[in-house]
This record gives structure tokens, C-alpha cells and sequence, in this order.
């Protein structure tokens, strides 16, 4: 399991970097922030059927505080989150919400701040009664994740790190940040990019 410690390091990244840095599984683009800004934790998995959001409350009711709720609901004609959950979620501690899926109450989400990536919105509603499971592996935005993976996720994208790969990918985002930093300073002194990243010699012969 990832300690707090590799997760707070690995939160101070955007994903682009964390992706750069080793982090190969990344979510489709269709999953995107509608409301909060950008979250990194461990993964509390939630597998919900279509038309029914009843795992999602007992997720969040069962949460601990850090955890980034990932969920697919299996249909993204329905708004299986709204106004409520966010308030529940952001009263227990949650990161935030990763959805494969829609949701509804969007001005209410951003006035709240609470952080959302999902599909879109949708204002059908949901029934509380159909089975689904929690803390299991589940596909979601084209990924598979796993109860306890690290979860990051900003405007860029969403990115998917293994928890026994948290500490070395935490590593080698903050050399590429040292490194990019410094070429950085290099480019405003007058430094070109071609020069310093050797590209002069690709186009000879």
C-alpha cells in the first residue's frame, strides 16, 4: 500500500508529469473536471448497474478521508451524483470524485468546490435498490483500477499509479521537475529548446 508521505510528494504533480514519469495507465479524455480542481489519493473502487446509485452512498458512507471515489455506474444516461453526495462526500474527508458516468446539480457542485471528473450530466435520476459491489478492480474512462492504486487527476487528465509504484514514480517526478526547471531558466537566458534538447542533429544526414 502507498504511505501518506508517496502520495502527498506525488500530489504536488500534475499528471502529465506523474504520466512522464512511469505512470502508464491514463483514463480516456471523455472523463473530465466539472467542478473543484485537482486530486490525488488512493482508489475506493465502486461497481453501480445502470440506473441505480445505492453503492455509491454506502461508498461514501464507508469512506475513509483522503479516498478518491472511483466509480462505474454503467450508463451515463443517468445522474447518479448531485447536490447530496458532494456534500456527504466533502463532510467525510473524500479527494474527490472520478465517475465513468454523469451527474446532475452541477452549479451547486462548483459553488461547493467539491472536485468532479466525470462524463457529462445527465437529469435522470436513479433508483436505491440494485446490487453492485465496492473495493473491487473496475473499468473505468478505458483504465482498470484496484482498491488501494493512486488516483490523480486534474484538467490534463487522469492518470492511474500501482500502489507498490507510488514511492519510485514519486522519485522520478520531482528529478524531472528538478530537470525541466533548470532547462526552464536556460530557455528565459536565451537557451533554445533545439539546443537544448539536442533536436539540430535529427533532420542531418
Amino acid at each position: 500500500m502507498a504511505t501518506s508521505n508517496a502520495i502527498r510528494r506525488l500530489s504536488a504533480m500534475d499528471t502529465a508529469t506523474i504520466h512522464e514519469s512511469g505512470a502508464g495507465t491514463i483514463m480516456d479524455g471523455t472523463i473530465r473536471l466539472q467542478a473543484g480542481t485537482r486530486i490525488c489519493g488512493p482508489a475506493l473502487t465502486v461497481l453501480s448497474p445502470p440506473g441505480d446509485n445505492l453503492m455509491i452512498h454506502l461508498a461514501v458512507a464507508q469512506a475513509r478521508r483522503g479516498d478518491v471515489l472511483v466509480v462505474q455506474c454503467c450508463d451515463p444516461g443517468y445522474g447518479v451524483w448531485g447536490e447530496v453526495l458532494s456534500v456527504a462526500a466533502a463532510a467525510r474527508g473524500i479527494m474527490g470524485l472520478v465517475l465513468d458516468g454523469s451527474v446532475r446539480d452541477l452549479p451547486e457542485m462548483r459553488a461547493l468546490g467539491f472536485p468532479v471528473f466525470a462524463r457529462g450530466t445527465a437529469l435522470r435520476g436513479t433508483g436505491k435498490s440494485g446490487r453492485g459491489e465496492i473495493n473491487i478492480p473496475i473499468p473505468c474512462g478505458g483504465a482498470i483500477v484496484r482498491p488501494g492504486d493512486v488516483v490523480a487527476a486534474d484538467e490534463s487528465g487522469i492518470v492511474v499509479v500501482g500502489a507498490a509504484d507510488v514511492e519510485a514514480i514519486a522519485d522520478r517526478a520531482e528529478e524531472r521537475v528538478r530537470k525541466e526547471a533548470a532547462m526552464m531558466a536556460q530557455l528565459r537566458d536565451g537557451g533554445t529548446s533545439v539546443e537544448l534538447l539536442n533536436l539540430g542533429r535529427r533532420g542531418e544526414t
